[in-house]
Order: structure tokens, then sequence, then C-alpha cells
């Protein structure tokens, strides 16, 4: 009991140890963010016809760090991806360490190109045919606030969501799921991502069948890389050729 007690409050500590780490490195990168916060800004507003409006002195500020959070969650991701990483190390194998370190930089780009899919292609997309909705019969009036938590409302799950193929193939790697329960799972993980897609776009429904389409096909990717994943480490234990432990769905 003494020597599972011991293990526990060390284990803690290890965890406690990656959690600090991955804290400074989000408030780091926060005040990096913060610094370069008006370039970040006028990047983002570069489009706009006009400027944005404010409602008070103190909204600039929020406004800012709401820009210089996002930039700075981004930039921690691969750091709390690598600290996860060193705290779960001791109970992978040499192999399973191997390749799962390099799932690590994947994390990032999926991330940078889930945002990016988001504010490319969707917001503009999405803000124009909102925008067109108002015809002449009202004046358009943009507050900074409310013209930033749409755009971030868009574009942050994006970059979430667009992780699935990595996360699918280190869980596939690890053993914990397989291709076939990907696609037992099917029906549900449709209907998880339909909902996902109309709950984090405007209510309309070019916006909803914008953001499904990709969802599912992330999906059906997701599956055929769980598929590759499973027949490679199939073929590793069993030592024979990834032809010859096809596995077929």
């Amino acid at each position: 009991m003494e020597e599972t007690k011991m293990k526990f409050i060390d284990h803690l500590d290890e965890l406690r140890k990656r959690l600090i780490i991955t804290s400074i490195s989000f408030v780091l990168s926060f005040i990096v963010s913060f610094i370069f916060v008006k370039d970040i800004y006028h990047f983002l507003v570069k489009d706009l016809d006009g400027k944005l409006a404010l409602l008070g002195p103190g909204d600039i500020i929020w406004i800012y760090m709401m820009i210089a959070g996002v930039m700075a969650i981004a930039a921690t991701i691969p750091i709390a991806a690598f600290q996860l990483w060193q705290f779960v190390k001791p109970a992978l194998t040499k192999e399973e360490q191997k390749h799962s370190l390099a799932f690590i930089p994947s994390l990032f780009f999926l991330f940078i190109i889930g945002i990016a899919f988001g504010y490319l292609i969707l917001f503009p997309i999405v803000l124009s045919f909102l925008t067109g909705l108002i015809d002449d019969q009202f004046a358009t009036f943009f507050t900074a606030e409310k013209y930033f938590k749409f755009m971030f409302n868009l574009t942050i799950p994006f970059g979430f969501l667009f992780e699935m193929p990595a996360v699918i193939m280190f869980l596939t790697k690890l053993g914990i799921i397989n291709p076939k329960k990907l696609v037992k799972a099917r029906k549900i993980s449709y209907f998880s991502l339909i909902v996902i897609s109309i709950l984090i776009t405007p209510p309309d429904f070019i916006s909803d069948v914008l953001v499904i389409i990709p969802l599912l096909l992330l999906y059906e990717l997701s599956v055929t890389l769980s598929k590759i994943v499973f027949r490679k480490r199939l073929a590793s234990e069993s030592n024979v050729s990834p032809n010859d432990t096809a596995f077929k769905v």
C-alpha cells in the first residue's frame, strides 16, 4: 500500500510539472502575441470596409486579449502535446514512444490548417451571406467585440476538429481503437459531427452544409488512416508483410 501510494504521488508530481510547463508556455506565448497584437488585428480586418466600432474604452483591451489568447493557444498546442507525451512515455514501449512522438508536429499543422479553413473559406462565405440578407433595410454597424466573437466561433472549433485524423492514428497505433470500431460507430459519429456543425455555425442551411461536409470527409479520412496504421501494427507484431494482414471492413 505504501509503495502504491508513493507511485501515485510521483505521478501527481509529474503531472503537476507538465501542467506548469504548459501553463508557462501559454503565458509566454500570450505575452509575445500581445506585443504584436496590433499587427495581427490589422491583418484580420484588412478586408473590411470601414472600421469596427467600440462601445466602451475597455473593449479594446478585451478584444486584444481575445486575439492574443487564440494565438497563444495555437503556439502552445505542440508544447502541450509534448508534455503529455512525456507524461505517458514511461508506460509506452520504445517503438510506441518513437511513433507517438512523430504525431506531435502534425497536431500543430492540422490545427493551423483547420483555423485557415475556417478563416479563409467558411468565415467570408458566411459573413457575405448574412450581410447580403441585410440589404438596404438596416444600417450595417459592426462592433469589434461581436465581429471577433463571430469570427472565432467559426474558426477555432475547426482547429481542434481538424486534429481528428492525427488523434485517431495515434490511438490506433496504441491499440486503443481500431478501424472496425470506427466503422461500427460511423452512424453515431456522423450524427455527433452534424450536431457539432449545427451548434458552431449560424442558423442557416448553407453554413451547416459547408461545415458538415468537411467534418464527414475528415472522419472518413481518419478511418482510412486508421486502417493503414492498423495494418502496419499487425504486420510489425506478426513480422509479416502488411499485404498479408490487410484489414478489410
